[in-house]
């Protein structure tokens, strides 16, 4: 039996190694018998996912959104996709025909695969490197420069039928704490947010974009409540709707967020975070217990029922709209052009690209480890050497079979979940240690660091650093061609 409330939900589908996502068959049945209102699909090869679309489109009694998370390109979400550099090191090339061809690139393979939401592009001003957690995620520190290319991303996204979703409104660039672990609050004044942290999302406003994500944090220079956010009728009904005059979806982040929750359980959260204005809550975990929440509060009148009615308008209207005409397949010019903006935005940070044997120590060092990180997710970059003729040996120190430059591929840095700007304790020291027992051996290294170029400065015992902006499959790829 279909729920009218449930058409706010959208469960996360998240693919398993062992069991693809058939484990996830009784879930998606309660979902689409309830009616939600679509899913956010992570994970899986282009194949599985066409299959799974196609299969819940079939199944559902009503249009639904399928989302997927690819700031970096669909290779960033599935697997043998195409991965494109991240926003940061699209922004390094100063290029709108870069981001917009990236866009498009992207809205064209999820369209081939039915996807037709793309919960990109992140918006956020990178703040602060010192305490930035936003890695390589966004477009940069420059709000007008940044709000320029979420223009372009957007347009050209939304030119080929995909909904695009501009993330984290009013802008968690700023934030210390990071929400994905704790309450985060932003204390700078409203005269700089409205100035800096809000064009792009004024920007992404201006020129329709179909759908933005509310932040996790909080912001009390704009909302003297200092709920995060997704949970704010200041932030989302007065100012988003009001002032900004915004009328596409206002979408939750992931429920469970800490930041969003702040101490309470999910019900709740769905509760304020709905009669603020959210249209939709992302990746409920009890989808039924959310449901309940909902109808309770309906039936006590604190869900306005013209406020639901017109989530629910919004919701089929940009559904029906994400489906709307065949989608263009990505040229052979569009997959090569791919390759290619990977090569050219990996580059010497310090020092320079010392010669590598065809015999070649690869030195493995992950800041992410114990993060949830799977061994295969770091495989890419031997796999290419391997391919490009290399003999790559993945060793824990230099040896003596080595020849050249020993390669220690470093991983991880800030990102969702990670609480901090930088590297661990733990990795610099490993760092040091492996550049020291190196010199020793009379041999040189060269760090292809995945992660934003700033990191160089935690690591200043290494002499040569190359960065690839982050540990995408891409990204490794191109590395690899890059050093050889």
């Amino acid at each position: 039996m279909t729920h009218p409330l449930a058409q706010l939900l959208v469960p996360q589908l998240r693919w398993d190694r062992g069991y693809g996502f058939g484990y996830l068959e009784e879930m998606i049945s309660d979902a689409l018998e309830i009616g939600v209102g679509g899913f956010w699909i992570v994970g899986g090869s282009r194949a599985e996912v066409r299959a799974l679309t196609q299969e819940l489109d079939r199944r559902s009694q009503i249009p639904l959104l399928f989302a997927a998370e690819v700031a970096g390109g669909a290779g960033s979400a599935f697997h043998d996709a195409t991965g494109l550099p991240p926003l940061s090191a699209l922004d390094a090339l100063r290029d709108g025909d870069v981001v917009r061809r990236a866009a498009r690139l992207t809205a064209r393979e999820l369209r081939m695969l039915g996807v037709n939401w793309a919960l990109a592009p992140v918006a956020d001003l990178e703040g602060a490197p010192a305490n930035s957690l936003l890695g390589s995620r966004s477009f940069g520190l420059d709000a007008q420069r940044a709000a320029e290319w979420v223009v372009e991303w957007v347009d050209a996204c939304q030119a080929e039928g995909v909904l695009a979703c501009v993330r984290h409104y009013p802008g968690m660039g700023r934030a210390v704490e990071d929400p994905h672990l704790e309450p985060a609050t932003i204390v700078a004044a409203a005269g700089t947010l409205w100035a800096d942290d809000l064009l792009p999302f004024r920007a992404a406003v201006d020129t329709g974009v179909a759908s933005i994500m509310a932040a996790s944090v909080a912001f009390p220079a704009l909302d003297a409540s200092a709920r995060p956010a997704a949970r704010s009728r200041p932030l989302l009904t007065e100012l988003l709707r009001g002032e900004l005059g915004y009328d596409g979806l206002i979408v939750s982040d992931v429920l469970q967020t800490p930041g969003l929750r702040r101490g309470d359980d999910e019900g709740i959260a769905a509760i304020e975070a709905v009669a603020a204005g959210c249209d939709l809550l992302l990746a409920p975990s009890d989808l039924h217990g959310v449901l309940e929440a909902l109808e309770r509060a309906d039936e006590s009148g604190l869900l306005p029922s013209d406020a639901m009615r017109a989530s629910r308008d919004r919701r089929t209207f940009w559904a029906e709209w994400g489906g709307l005409g065949p989608p263009r397949e990505p040229t052979l010019d569009d997959l090569l052009w791919a390759r290619q903006i990977a090569d050219t935005v990996v580059h010497p940070v310090r020092g320079v690209l010392a010669s590598i044997g065809p015999v070649v120590d690869v030195i493995l060092v992950d800041d992410d480890e114990g993060a949830g990180w799977s061994a295969s997710s770091r495989t890419p970059f031997i796999d290419a050497l391997r391919a490009l003729g290399l003999a790559p040996r993945q060793t824990q120190r230099p040896t003596a079979e080595g020849e050249g430059a020993v390669l220690l591929a470093l991983f991880g840095g800030p990102g969702p979940g990670k609480g901090r700007a930088g590297y661990s304790i733990e990795t610099r020291r490993r760092v040091a240690q492996i550049v020291a027992e190196a010199r020793q051996a009379r041999r040189s290294v060269v760090v292809a660091l995945f992660g934003p170029p700033r990191l160089a400065g935690e690591i200043p015992e290494a002499g040569n650093v190359v960065c690839a902006w982050n540990g995408d499959r891409a990204m490794q790829e191109a590395m690899a061609r890059r050093l050889v």
